[in-house]
């Protein structure tokens, strides 16, 4: 390595000396170390090289110390016997205090965030010099490299069960105190709510269905309602555009037949229950993005910018780029999948992702309801859901159906609880779900549009 390169990049060569050094004497710091340090983070190569080498012993539980140490380092070609000789004895003599290597792992760390940091300056420079992408699309790009960082350098401390258990029934006790604080985020689909206690902060939730079963419209009665709680929702739509979107939520809570929005022909008690219905929605604290093949790393990049969050909807995740290369679809979904489950995490908010269904149901004999194997594309999803839920439809394969407006939304999995059918009522003109009214002998119509 040329002296030149050493002294233009932010490295410290005593601190990553003093890490090998401290190893050699004690193997045991490497109990600390392993949680903050990773080869790559070395600046020196064949530094990284040898605490690969060290850690690996480490791993199998070989013996550690000078002798056994330069064996491995001149077995794998790192150094020459001699040089590594001196280089070892060297690194291990000139230790301050091996109860500092932990301090030394931090100062690496934070040089090699440098280094990346400025690399990510580069790529930045560049693609501002060749203007070959539209400014928007750097700035979303330089947003989601940097916060990339960050979010690598947090490592949670593992906590004592005493504290967890503290901290839970401190949270069990607010809730019975003030359950609308504290509970989980309510739909105001009763039956929903019911079983599922709301959305949980953190959890991922799954809402699939056959194309033009009204999957996008039941997501958005749930950000409508969640809204006029005072809510704030982000709604990522790689399908619709957000006129569209706001075109169905206006028709959904005005009341007004969603086909009026591309004819103009309203009457004059329908505008004004539009005018009514878009001063209300206006209030709400709900997000819209239409951006299309879109990672979730642009998503968190864009939603740091928001003051507040409560609830995210992403529509839908066949239609996410996982923004790396992999050897199937299947597998990017599945890595979408676990993405999305971070991003709950780390917000600490719900996530309603939709999903599609494949033809496997249709295929069946007999009862055509969804199965959690009948995800497109499934790969790991299932696991990585909380909650999963589909909606379902009998009059589309039984004709002689009293209740064609009556939908099943299947709970066919809940991390936190049962799991049941819960009925919901659809009215196709206004792409509208509501609660369930049973009434005998009836079919059962949604409830009103709210009042405005």
């Amino acid at each position: 390595m040329e002296f030149e390169d050493l002294k233009r990049a932010p490295h410290s060569l005593e601190a990553e000396q003093s890490i090998l050094g401290s190893l050699i004497v004690d193997y045991r710091c490497m109990e600390d170390l392993a949680a903050i340090l990773r080869p790559e983070h070395f600046y020196v190569e064949k530094y990284g090289r040898i605490y690969s080498e060290i850690l690996e012993m480490y791993m199998t539980s070989a013996q550690i110390d000078f002798v056994t140490v330069l064996n491995r380092v001149v077995a794998a070609g790192i150094y020459e016997e001699t040089e590594a000789k001196q280089l070892l004895y060297d690194m291990a003599s000139a230790v301050p205090s091996t109860k500092n290597a932990a301090a030394y792992a931090r100062i690496v760390a934070e040089k090699y965030n440098l280094r990346r940091l400025i690399g990510i300056c580069d790529e930045i420079t560049e693609a501002c010099y060749a203007q070959n992408d539209e400014v928007q699309n750097i700035l979303d790009m330089a947003e989601s490299k940097i916060f990339e960082i960050r979010d690598q350098q947090s490592n949670t401390a593992m906590v004592e069960l005493k504290t967890a258990l503290l901290e839970s029934f401190d949270r069990v006790s607010k809730i019975a105190q003030d359950r609308a604080t504290y509970a989980g985020l309510q739909t105001s689909f009763r039956d929903l709510d019911r079983v599922l206690s709301g959305f949980g902060k953190s959890d991922l939730i799954l809402l699939a269905a056959r194309p033009g079963l009204g999957k996008t419209s039941l997501a958005l009665n749930i950000a409508q309602n969640v809204g006029l709680q005072g809510k704030t929702v982000a709604i990522f739509s790689l399908e619709m555009s957000n006129e569209q979107l706001a075109n169905r939520l206006l028709s959904s809570h005005s009341g007004v037949d969603n086909k009026k929005f591309r004819t103009g022909e309203l009457t004059a008690n329908e505008w004004v229950r539009l005018g009514q219905s878009s001063s209300v929605l206006a209030r709400t604290h709900v997000y819209l993005d239409d951006t299309p093949d879109m990672t979730v790393a642009q998503m968190k990049a864009k939603l740091r910018r928001l003051p507040a969050l409560d609830l995210i909807i992403v529509d839908y995740m066949q239609l996410m780029s996982s923004g790396t290369r992999t050897a199937s679809r299947q597998e990017a979904v599945s890595e979408i999948s676990r993405s999305m489950k971070m991003m709950a995490k780390e917000f600490n908010v719900p996530v309603l992702c939709l999903s599609q269904l494949s033809r496997a149901s249709e295929k069946r004999e007999g009862d055509k309801r969804p199965l959690p194997s009948d995800l497109r594309e499934s790969g790991s999803i299932e696991q990585d859901a909380d909650a999963i839920m589909f909606l379902y439809n009998d009059a589309i394969y039984n004709k002689e159906t009293a209740n064609p407006n009556k939908m099943e939304l299947i709970i066919a999995k809940n991390r936190h609880g049962p799991t049941e059918t819960v009925y919901l009522a659809w009215n196709n003109t206004l792409t509208k779900f509501s609660n369930y009214k049973a009434k005998k002998d009836a079919v059962p119509l949604p409830d009103e549009a709210p009042p405005v």
